[in-house]
């Protein structure tokens, strides 16, 4: 009888710390999305590690007060796609009332101006960075849904609007677990995918001979280890000139900081170097509303000229006034 009491109290005791470090968790979770405001842009430059909000486009081209379907606390993580001439932009919105991304998209005639038009994927789970790419003929995406259990593949029955889940590549189990942004490259006849495991800082690469799979871990992964700075998938993967580049979200001094730019020397089924592409980062917090205190994610894409335009995404953090403990909760994890 003693021993039961015992473990019922020990069982008790395991509860609530589990119980208060989660409600912490989520209640950090809750005041740092509460407290930004993620908003989406237009750059431009002569290649896609040089690029820079260009004459002409007045920035932001989408913010929450877009949205009209649903009430958006913002918008963020920007993949465009151009398809028969047009321009088609794929995000995340915050669902206010559910405090759950969903993917919405917008259309433009130019990659200049743009009109939203509707959500078009929605989950139990939260949807973010919506990675949509085309191949063999069909439209595919790989959104963050870690709490799905694995990276999900998307295919669109009737693009832009219409997409059905039809994959999971890579379960959630080991290394696997807990990844997010998800990045994909079809390269000299070989799939590659990079992603993020928040837990290690690290990033980790897998590789398929088909997009369907068989996914493995890559020899060389987790590629990057420990490093917050460098890690952490922000856009899409590029080719340029032969050259293969990837993106780096910094989240050093803080989520989202700026986005650094890495050239991939050699990538095979066996082995993997890259450098650094300059000192540098591609983007970098701006002078305006909606960029000041950080960017992360950028998406380029190739104009007929040989020029480049990208979407990339930018936040300002609201300053309010928190309830006492609240207050007291987020100094001490700072």
């Amino acid at each position: 009888m003693l021993l039961n009491i015992l473990w019922l109290i020990v069982l008790s005791v395991a509860v609530a710390l589990f119980t208060a470090r989660y409600n912490k968790h989520r209640k950090k979770k809750l005041v740092r999305r509460s407290r930004e405001t993620w908003a989406i842009g237009i750059y431009a430059g002569s290649s896609p590690m040089q690029l820079y909000p260009p004459p002409g486009i007045n920035n932001p081209v989408l913010t929450a007060k877009d949205i009209t379907d649903i009430k958006a606390r913002f918008v963020a993580d920007p993949f465009m796609i151009r398809h028969n001439g047009h321009y088609y932009l794929f995000f995340e919105v915050l669902n206010d009332k559910r405090n759950r991304g969903e993917i919405g998209y917008a259309f433009s005639n130019d990659g200049r101006q743009w009109s939203y038009r509707k959500i078009i994927l929605k989950e139990l789970f939260h949807l973010s960075y919506p990675y949509v790419f085309f191949h063999d003929g069909n439209y595919y995406m790989i959104p963050e849904c870690m709490g799905s259990g694995g990276i999900q593949l998307y295919q669109a029955t009737e693009f832009p609007e219409r997409w059905q889940r039809i994959a999971t590549l890579i379960k959630g189990n080991g290394s696997a677990a807990a990844l997010v942004d998800p990045s994909i490259i079809h390269y000299q006849n070989r799939w590659y995918l990079f992603s993020y495991s928040g837990k290690s800082k690290s990033l980790h690469l897998f590789t398929a001979g088909h997009l369907a799979g068989p996914w493995k871990e890559h020899p060389k992964s987790p590629l990057v280890s420990g490093s917050p700075h460098f890690s952490r998938p922000g856009g899409r993967v590029v080719a340029d000139e032969g050259a293969l580049y990837r993106y780096a979200q910094d989240e050093i001094p803080n989520y989202g900081s700026r986005v650094w730019g890495f050239r991939i020397t050699e990538l095979t089924k066996e082995t993997y170097s890259e450098e650094a592409f300059s000192e540098e980062p591609v983007v970098q917090p701006g002078n305006e509303w909606w960029n000041r205190d950080g960017m992360h994610t950028i998406d380029p894409l190739q104009l007929e000229d040989g020029k480049w335009i990208a979407c990339v995404d930018g936040f300002t953090i609201k300053h309010i006034q928190l309830p006492e403990p609240l207050a007291v909760e987020q100094q001490e994890s700072q």
